[in-house]
C-alpha cells in the first residue's frame, strides 16, 4: 500500500513538458471493484513531487455499453463528480479519448459529447480534436469512427490537416484508444487493433508528420513498441485488474516527461512503485566502430545487466552475412546464448521459415516453450547486414531490428507479455558457420536515475 512519501516524478526543462497517461478503468459505478481499484491509481498519481501539466484519459472511463442513456449519464456524473473529484482540471486540463465502452453506437456518441462538451470543438463531431501546448501539440483521434468502419477505424483525412495546420510544433504526440500494433499477441482487426490498412495509412500519416509517440490503451497492459521510429505505447491499467493476465500486467499510470532531451518515462503502479520505464530515443555510435563479437568478450557484461530494473540496457549487434540462392535448408543459427543442463539456449537468434525471416527465441525458464519473435525477409544472392537489438526496459517491444544506422528502428512481431528483461545474461555463447556471418557489436546502459 501507499505510505506517506512523495514518488518522484520524472521533470522535464523549464520549456518542456510532464504529465499523465492512463485508460481503461470501466468504472462509474459506486462500490464496484473497478471503482476501487482507479481510487487507488489515482492515490499514487496524487503522491507525485511534481504535478502534471494534463492528465490524458485513453478511454472507457466508464463500465458503459448501456443502450439506456441515463444509465450512461450516471455513470459519468459519478465517474467527474466523485472519482476525479480529487483533480483540479482548471490548473490541470484532463483530456479523454473515445472508447469501445462509451461510445459504441449513436445514442452513446451523444452523451459522449454531452458530457465532454468542455473539450476543445475543434475536430470531428466532438470525438476528434487537437489541442496545444506551446511547442507541444496533442491530437486525439475517434478509434471508433463509424463512418470509416465503426470500432477499429480511424479517419484520417482531418488528421492529415491537423498536422499539416501545425507544422510548426516542435512536439507532436498523438493519443487513440484502439493499438495500431499487436499488443502481446492480441490481434484482431477492429476488436482488438485498427483495422490493417486503414492502421498502416494512420502510421504513415503519424510518420511522415514527425509524430513522437502515439498512446494507445485498449489490451489490458503495459507495453511499448517502436516501429519506424515511432512509438506506441499503450497504457490500459486504471482500472480493470480481473481481467489483466495474472503475473504478467497490473495496474498502472504512465508518468511523462519531455523535453529536448527526448521523451522519457516510467510506469508505476497502485502501490507507488516504478515497474517499467524508457528514455527515447537513443543514439548510438556508427556500426563502423562497434568491436568485433567474440564469445569470450561477452563474459565482461555482469550477469544481472538485463534484469536490473533500475537500469535498461541495450545491446546491439551488427551481421554480415550472404544467403546464397536456391538455399532450403533447415533454420539456421546466427548467434545463440546457451543455458546449463542441456536446457534451451536463454537466446537464440537465427534465419527461419521459407522467406528467410530473422527470428529471435527466449528461452529464460527451463522446461518452457520458448518465445519467437519474427524481423524481416532476408535477401539472397547478395551480400547483406542487419542490426539486431535487445532492449531491457521495453519488454516484448525491446527484440527490434533495423537495416543500417541510417534506418530507423522497429519491434519485431511477437506474442509475448515479456522480453530480454527475464534473461540472465549468459557466459556461453556461440556463433553460427552459416553463411560464415560477420558480427560486431556495441552496448550501453542507461541509468533510471539519469531520467529525472
Amino acid at each position: 500500500m501507499l505510505d506517506g512519501k512523495a514518488i518522484p516524478a520524472m521533470k522535464a526543462c523549464d520549456v518542456g513538458h510532464q504529465f499523465v497517461v492512463y485508460g481503461d478503468s470501466c468504472s462509474g459505478i459506486a462500490g464496484a471493484e473497478n471503482e476501487r481499484n482507479l481510487r487507488q491509481v489515482n492515490a499514487a498519481i496524487q503522491k507525485l513531487d511534481a504535478s502534471p501539466d494534463f492528465i490524458c484519459f485513453l478511454g472507457d472511463e466508464i463500465m458503459g455499453l448501456s443502450r439506456d442513456r441515463a444509465e450512461l449519464r450516471r455513470q459519468w456524473r459519478h465517474f467527474f463528480g466523485v472519482e476525479m473529484a480529487w483533480l483540479d482540471r482548471s490548473a490541470a486540463p484532463l483530456y479523454h479519448t473515445t472508447g469501445n465502452h462509451t461510445a459504441f453506437d449513436q445514442a452513446s456518441e451523444a452523451v459522449y459529447r454531452e458530457v465532454m462538451a468542455h473539450l476543445p470543438q475543434n475536430g470531428q463531431r466532438g470525438l476528434s480534436y487537437w489541442a496545444r501546448h506551446g511547442d507541444l501539440l496533442l491530437i486525439f483521434v475517434n478509434t471508433l469512427d463509424r463512418q470509416s468502419g465503426g470500432e477499429g477505424a480511424v479517419e484520417t483525412d482531418w488528421l492529415e490537416r491537423v498536422f499539416s495546420q501545425h507544422d510548426d510544433a516542435t512536439y507532436k504526440l498523438v493519443f487513440g484508444h484502439h493499438p495500431v500494433w499487436a499488443v502481446n499477441g492480441y490481434f484482431g482487426d477492429y476488436q482488438r487493433q485498427i483495422e490493417c490498412e486503414n492502421g498502416r495509412r494512420f502510421w504513415e500519416i503519424l510518420r511522415r508528420h514527425g509524430a513522437l509517440a502515439y498512446f494507445c490503451s485498449h489490451i489490458l497492459a503495459y507495453d511499448a513498441q517502436v516501429h519506424g521510429g515511432l512509438l506506441q505505447i499503450c497504457t490500459a491499467g486504471a482500472g480493470t485488474a480481473h481481467r489483466m493476465p495474472e503475473g504478467e500486467e497490473y495496474l498502472h499510470f504512465l508518468q511523462v516527461a519531455l523535453d529536448e532531451a527526448g521523451l522519457r518515462y516510467q510506469s508505476i503502479d497502485r502501490q507507488g512503485e516504478m515497474r517499467e520505464w524508457l528514455a527515447w530515443e537513443w543514439r548510438l555510435p556508427p556500426a563502423s566502430s562497434w568491436r568485433r563479437f567474440e564469445p569470450a568478450c561477452a563474459k565482461a557484461l555482469p550477469r544481472d545487466c538485463l534484469t536490473d530494473r533500475q537500469k535498461a540496457r541495450l545491446i546491439v549487434w551488427e551481421i554480415g552475412m550472404r544467403l546464397p540462392a536456391g538455399d532450403d535448408r533447415p533454420p539456421r543459427m546466427l548467434l545463440s546464448a546457451e543455458a546449463p543442463g542441456g536446457a534451451l539456449p536463454y537466446f537464440w537468434l537465427g534465419i527461419s521459415g521459407v522467406d528467410r525471416r530473422l527470428t529471435a527465441l527466449l528461452s529464460p525458464a527451463p522446461n518452457r516453450s520458448p518465445h519467437r519473435w519474427l524481423g524481416p525477409a532476408l535477401p539472397i544472392g547478395m551480400p547483406i547486414s542487419i542490426q539486431f537489438g535487445l532492449h531491457s526496459g521495453m519488454g516484448p517491444g525491446g527484440l527490434l531490428w533495423r537495416w543500417s544506422d541510417d534506418d530507423a528502428w522497429s519491434s519485431m512481431a511477437g506474442a509475448s507479455a515479456w522480453g530480454a528483461e527475464r534473461l540472465p545474461w549468459p557466459r556461453d555463447w556461440r556463433i553460427g558457420a552459416a553463411h560464415a556471418p560477420n558480427i560486431v557489436w556495441h552496448h550501453q546502459s542507461f541509468d533510471f536515475c539519469d531520467c529525472f
